[in-house]
């Protein structure tokens, strides 16, 4: 039986790539920094938490870390843990830094003098690229971070090529550009869109507060991610790989479709605030994934429309 250790499991993709390795028949172990006082809301709405093995782990500890690797002996390690909002990291930087660059620096290290035969996939982000324009970034357009936290996932990307090219370690990173779906905290736009407009179709007075409608992302849905993750770390050779739908939209249209799902004008219900505007932000974000079609065979089952009605029909019947 394969063996995989997910560090950040109590999250949107850590929960979603336990279910899917449990449904390949792996045995799954998960981390999260307190795994007593967790009560694992994600695992639990997909009804798998009795199915993995849950581990107490602080990334930014080497001796936590081993002791999560010695306890679990993987075959495959997904890094997905470390701070998650590019907003906060604005607020949190140092938390940013340690959290994504020195917990990834910990997992290299602890694999290589433990069993460097452990494959490592780290969840690598589109926000490294910085600023896309009209042209789609490859795994080949250089990083240009503009953020914490964009700083420290380009850090962790290039700490796993190095450790690849030193030590010979199976080491890839995922270059995720945005994805979602149900188990969004609200804290995320998307999520944040969504919920406001089912609220509003409920009764509620609540208006939707945004910062810049005139972003671009491409957005995917988070299941067909955590397939390719799996991809990755099942050839023979390792390599890093954008995960992308190749498709962008502007925030605005996601509003606009989302708000239209409830029978909503969407300008009769939103606001603008100066408030929620970042120090700075990404206007486009585009990606070509030809990459991962190409070597993995893999592509994006929902585009970003049907993640939309996705998130949408969750919450109409929530």
């Amino acid at each position: 039986m394969k063996r995989a250790l997910i560090c950040g499991i109590s999250g949107q993709d850590g929960a979603y790539l336990a279910e899917l390795l449990l449904s390949k028949g792996y045995q799954v172990f998960g981390t999260s920094r307190d795994a007593a006082g967790n009560a694992f809301h994600n695992l639990q709405q997909l009804n798998i938490k009795t199915k993995v093995h849950l581990l107490s782990m602080d990334a930014v500890d080497f001796r936590s870390v081993l002791y999560a690797v010695q306890q679990s002996q993987p075959g495959e390690i997904y890094f997905l843990a470390g701070q998650t909002s590019v907003g906060l990291s604005f607020e949190q930087p140092v938390e940013a830094i340690e959290s994504i660059s020195m917990a990834i620096l910990n997992v290299l290290e602890v694999v290589r003098f433990v069993d460097p035969k452990i494959k490592i996939f780290n969840a690598g982000s589109s926000e490294c690229f910085g600023d896309t324009g009209e042209n789609p970034a490859t795994e080949q357009t250089p990083f240009s971070p503009q953020s914490p936290y964009a700083v420290a996932k380009t850090s962790a990307h290039f700490l796993v090529q190095n450790y690849r090219q030193a030590y010979g370690l199976f080491a890839c990173n995922g270059i995720l550009f945005n994805h979602e779906s149900p188990l969004r905290p609200k804290r995320f736009v998307t999520q944040k869109i969504v919920s406001t407009a089912a609220a509003i179709r409920d009764g509620s007075p609540v208006r939707l507060q945004l910062g810049n409608l005139h972003i671009s992302r491409d957005w995917g849905w988070a299941p067909d991610y955590v397939e390719v993750m799996w991809r990755i770390l099942q050839r023979s050779a390792p390599e890093d790989y954008v995960i992308a739908t190749g498709h962008t939209i502007s925030l605005e249209e996601f509003v606009k479709t989302a708000f239209a799902f409830f029978d909503l004008n969407w300008r009769d219900h939103t606001d603008l605030a100066e408030s929620l505007k970042r120090p700075s932000d990404l206007s486009i974000s585009r990606a070509d994934p030809a990459k991962a079609r190409r070597d993995l065979g893999w592509r994006h089952a929902n585009d970003v429309y049907s993640v939309i009605q996705l998130m949408c029909h969750a919450a109409y019947n929530a």
